[in-house]
């Protein structure tokens, strides 16, 4: 890399969404998982993006001067477009950004604590004092920084987040995330029932509150490029009937996207039975109040029946599996396998306080290990997940549930360069590298240097964390730079 190219890269990530994007080729290894059990690997491949931030064009195994290809291409100088070179390293390479779909930015300070509880009670005893607290904007403005911060050095390009009731530190998320350059969704939480009286809103406050919200972020950025608005009812529960139809009303007519939580826990469906008994289950709730379809997000799906699930076929709703959170509160095992094979959309969620972590890499070896310690009950091998098939759900996965798959998931063109570049070697990594693992492209035959590339993409997973992210972009900007 030039100095120059290098002085591009060191300068100021403030603000970040207002940085010019640059023309630019990227020329390494890079690898992604377009299909379901599929690991695509591509050694010396020039991108080209231009200054939207759009892949424009991928010359595989390429033997021509990456720059001079893209200026060719782009028709400008070579001066104007920077040169990410990354060929001289064999264990760097480029990965889509991880897509988390299920996270609770202002529990983020809560993350390891869970007590003795399960969900109902950990509520009640850690989490709804917490975000109560951010209706203080300076509370509020630390823990987004923070959260926004920690998820990007960690690969999460994209976010759908949860915010609180209030509204104007829900609007303070969605500024954090514009300006830190995350693609993000943002939702102020509704929550106007069964919930604590110091942290509940009336019926008008959680309807005025949420348009107030969609209109302030879509004046914000009315492209809805980066940040966009997403309808929040916390949980059946939360909400009166009435909240919940109009929430799903609005979901309707204006085809915002919407997320919610289903099925996390047996007492809480045992409550939902209680609290709604003229429905025919938890997922009758939602889908009898219009709250299910192709845009909405349905954390968790641990313990639905098989009429629930066909209710998602039908809607094609997503899920969001949340194994570390699932496991750390003791909610069960969510059968991912099944909804597979459903047709059911997955993807992964770090469900930050829920989970401890804030990485998407961590979330991906949980949901593995999860489905072995599944299979070790049901005794079905089939219900095994494997390596390439929860970095799928990383990425790919968080795309169609969010319906963008046209926009991230994959390295394409016509795609959003939504990236990281990893390093199993950076100084400090938890990785080893023996001389005898490294892929050696072109001086070693092809297929045993994909195996050994495949292997490292192993180690990275359950080895990795976030000192083998180098670089992050979003929409083709910088956000990340590390070495």
């Amino acid at each position: 890399m030039t100095a120059d190219n290098e002085a591009y890269f060191t300068s100021t990530l403030q603000a970040r969404c207002l940085d010019p994007i640059p023309y630019a080729v990227y020329f390494g290894t890079f690898a992604h998982t377009p299909e379901l059990g599929s690991l695509e690997v591509h050694p010396r491949t020039a991108v080209g993006v231009d200054d939207k931030g759009v892949i424009r064009f991928i010359a595989k195994e390429c033997t021509e001067n990456p720059l001079d290809l893209a200026a060719d291409f782009f028709g400008i100088s070579r001066e104007r477009i920077k040169l990410v070179d990354m060929t001289g390293f064999e264990t760097r390479f480029f990965f889509p950004g991880f897509i988390d779909t299920h996270i609770h930015a202002p529990q983020y300070p809560n993350n390891g604590i869970f007590g003795e509880s399960t969900l109902l009670d950990w509520l009640n005893i850690y989490t709804f004092p917490l975000e109560s607290s951010l209706k203080d904007l300076a509370v509020a403005k630390e823990v987004y920084s923070r959260v926004v911060q920690k998820t990007l050095e960690y690969g999460t390009t994209t976010a759908a987040y949860y915010a609180t009731i209030h509204t104007e530190a829900s609007k303070l998320l969605a500024d954090t995330a514009l300006r830190m350059g995350q693609r993000a969704l943002v939702g102020k939480t509704c929550m106007n029932a069964n919930s604590p009286n110091y942290y509940r809103e009336t019926l008008e406050e959680s309807k005025r509150g949420t348009l107030d919200v969609i209109r302030y972020i879509e004046h914000r950025d009315p492209s809805g490029d980066l940040v966009k608005p997403i309808l929040t009812p916390r949980f059946a529960a939360s909400c009166t009937e009435e909240l919940l139809s109009w929430l799903g009303e609005l979901r309707k007519v204006k085809g915002y996207h919407c997320q919610t939580h289903l099925s996390e826990n047996e007492n809480e469906i045992k409550w939902m039975a209680e609290l709604f008994p003229q429905y025919a289950n938890y997922t009758d709730i939602y889908y009898q109040n219009d709250l299910l379809g192709p845009r909405t997000v349905l954390a968790h799906c641990i313990h639905l029946t098989d009429d629930e699930k066909d209710l998602l076929v039908e809607t094609k709703s997503g899920v969001s599996h949340c194994p570390t959170s699932n496991s750390s509160i003791t909610s069960g095992e969510a059968r991912v396998r099944w909804l597979l094979n459903s047709g059911i959309n997955v993807s992964l969620g770090t469900d930050c306080s829920g989970g401890f972590s804030p990485s998407i890499l961590e979330v991906a070896r949980h949901a593995l290990l999860v489905s072995h310690h599944l299979v070790m009950s049901t005794h079905n091998d089939k219900e095994k997940l494997s390596v390439k098939e929860v970095l799928y759900l990383a990425t790919v996965g968080g795309s169609k549930v969010l319906d963008m798959e046209d926009k991230v998931g994959t390295f394409a063109v016509g795609k959003k360069f939504d990236a990281q570049l990893i390093d199993l070697c950076v100084r400090g990594s938890n990785i080893d590298i023996f001389d005898f693992q490294r892929p050696k492209w072109g001086f070693v035959e092809r297929g045993q240097s994909e195996k050994r590339f495949g292997n490292l993409i192993c180690k990275w997973l359950f080895n990795g964390d976030d000192r083998n992210v180098c670089r992050v972009y979003v929409n083709g900007r910088p956000v990340v730079y590390r070495e």
